[in-house]
């Protein structure tokens, strides 16, 4: 279990490089925490930190939005299932495509697709502390 402790807006981006260190060789994450936690905006971090360049917000209403690495090429997938309403949904998106492709999935409110994560996924937990800042545990 790894533990990044963002204290601020000002530190989310070495909190995003400490997390990059430990992606490795997994592809599919996760993110668990209540709405406004900051789920979104550290994915946003990550992905600076990874290399894109092209406006990075929440798929809320997309359910999918993809980046590419301006540095790698590596292409990035970045889900939010907050309005998804089954599991059906989800396959007609070509979620398992998108799993085994290779490329970073990040994902929001996996809940509610959890019987379709793949058996390696790696679950990041966001809490947000009495002091504002955010615990995020791998």
């Amino acid at each position: 279990m790894v533990t990044i402790q963002i204290q601020n807006t000002d530190t989310i981006q070495k909190a995003a490089r400490e997390f990059i260190a430990f992606i490795k060789d997994n592809t599919v994450f996760a993110f668990k925490g209540k709405m406004g936690a900051g789920k979104t905006t550290f994915i946003k971090a990550i992905c600076e930190e990874l290399g894109v360049i092209d406006v990075i917000n929440s798929p809320t209403f997309a359910i999918i939005n993809e980046y590419r690495s301006n540095t790698t090429a590596e292409l990035i997938y970045h889900f939010d299932f907050y309005r998804i309403n089954s599991i059906r949904e989800a396959y007609n998106i070509g979620i398992d495509d998108y799993f085994e492709s290779g490329a970073l999935c990040f994902i929001e409110w996996p809940e509610k697709i959890e019987e379709l994560l793949p058996e390696n996924t790696v679950f990041v937990t966001f809490e947000e502390q009495e002091n504002g800042s955010r615990l995020v545990t791998l």
